[in-house]
């Protein structure tokens, strides 16, 4: 894995490093005390030409025991009971991918005027080929159906998952091709005709990462469910622990909002409550999170998985409503987060297909004002992996 190879050159370079720097200092040591007994540099030319051989000689006998610690050391992070998981066979592998990615916002004012609405774009689907050899995988999707080229969309969502940690990275600045999917703006007010009308005039951005580890590696495999690299040959689960953080954007024109609802709504005046008048808001979350996963196998090569995880968040953030600095959008405060995944596996090690959808779901709220976003992607693959490794050979 890409994690164990970088372990291993940053503790090597530590290592020589360390080592090169003692030898120096017994040097620069032996000169000084013979300097002190009255002999002179030159007197020390003799031993010290005779010394590199011995030194380069320890040097590399200490950097092999120690580079044979490490390997040692990182094998047994990542070391595997394969009574439950089944190691990979293969070196490459080929994949055909679909992807789906939905993103939801929901905006809501406090009481006494409750009002709020969602928006959502219209669901996307991506298809694309994608190449992998040992932990490196690589490819492309474009998107099926017509392609909008007015959108404003960019978007990355990367999870990478090994045996001991998991990595989710997500970076998604959205705008223009949302639609109002609801509305709630008064008790008794049939909002039925703003449902799924386009409106330009959100936009939101938000990146950042989830880390966690899982602790019982050894027999609970992610990678079986989400990578394809293992095979979970036992039903087994796993607690896990993480931290992450995210950097959130959200603009609303709400006067081009207030447009919207006047024109679909007839001759009834529906004014928007002052807790949705913002402009903008960014907020900065950090956040610890604790949850549990299980592979159940239900048959050889089948598999379902499903994990949560439920996040502390501290997050701090500002505003503006109605073109003013909101103070009330100054805060440092504590909410509930979550994360989901979920799969289907088929793999025979040669052959495998499968489904895995992430959820993300992130809340912020104040006196005046709410808003929830849940995000995330769902893929659909099938893949074939070849160049059996050595030690499978019969």
């Amino acid at each position: 894995m890409e994690l164990k190879a970088l372990a291993y050159i940053i503790l090597l370079i530590i290592a020589v490093g360390c080592s090169r720097t003692l030898m120096a200092q017994e040097q620069a040591d032996t000169l000084l005390v013979n300097a002190e007994a009255g002999d002179s540099v030159a007197s020390l030319a003799p031993d010290l030409k005779s010394q590199p051989s011995s030194l380069k000689s320890t040097l590399k006998s200490q950097t092999s025991i120690l580079k044979s610690q490490i390997k040692k050391t990182v094998r047994g992070f990542d070391r595997l009971d394969t009574a439950f998981i089944e190691p990979q066979h293969y070196i490459f592998t080929v994949m055909l991918q679909a992807t789906h990615t939905y993103d939801i916002y929901t905006l809501r004012s406090a009481a006494p005027n409750v009002q709020s609405v969602t928006f959502s774009p219209d669901m996307n689907l991506k298809l694309g080929p994608f190449v992998g050899w040992k932990w490196f995988f690589a490819g492309y999707t474009f998107e099926l159906g017509n392609v909008n080229l007015q959108r404003i969309k960019q978007q990355l969502d990367l999870s990478i998952y090994s045996s001991q940690v998991g990595i989710d990275l997500f970076y998604r600045h959205t705008g223009n091709d949302y639609k109002l999917r609801d509305a709630i703006l008064g008790p008794g007010l049939d909002t039925a005709p703003l449902e799924g009308q386009p409106f330009s005039g959100l936009k939101a951005g938000i990146t950042g990462f989830n880390a966690y580890y899982i602790f019982n590696h050894g027999r609970f495999s992610y990678p079986a469910a989400f990578s394809q690299s293992t095979i979970q040959k036992v039903s087994c689960g796993s607690w896990m622990a993480g931290l992450g953080y995210t950097k959130n954007s959200l603009e609303l024109d709400h006067e081009r909002l207030q447009q919207l609802v006047d024109d679909r709504m007839g001759a009834l005046a529906v004014p928007l409550d002052s807790g949705l008048m913002f402009r903008h808001v960014s907020y900065h979350d950090f956040s610890l999170s604790a949850g549990y996963a299980y592979n159940y196998v239900p048959r050889r090569h089948f598999l379902l998985a499903a994990s949560l995880q439920a996040e502390v968040a501290y997050k701090k953030s500002e505003g503006s409503v109605a073109g003013n600095k909101m103070l009330g959008f100054d805060f440092q405060n504590v909410h509930l987060d979550g994360v989901g995944r979920f799969g289907a596996v088929y793999n025979n090690m040669r052959w495998y297909a499968g489904l895995s959808v992430i959820v993300h779901t992130n809340n912020y709220r104040k006196s005046r004002f709410r808003t929830n976003n849940t995000f995330g992607s769902m893929n659909m693959y099938v893949g074939y992996n070849f160049g059996l490794k050595r030690r499978y050979r019969k």
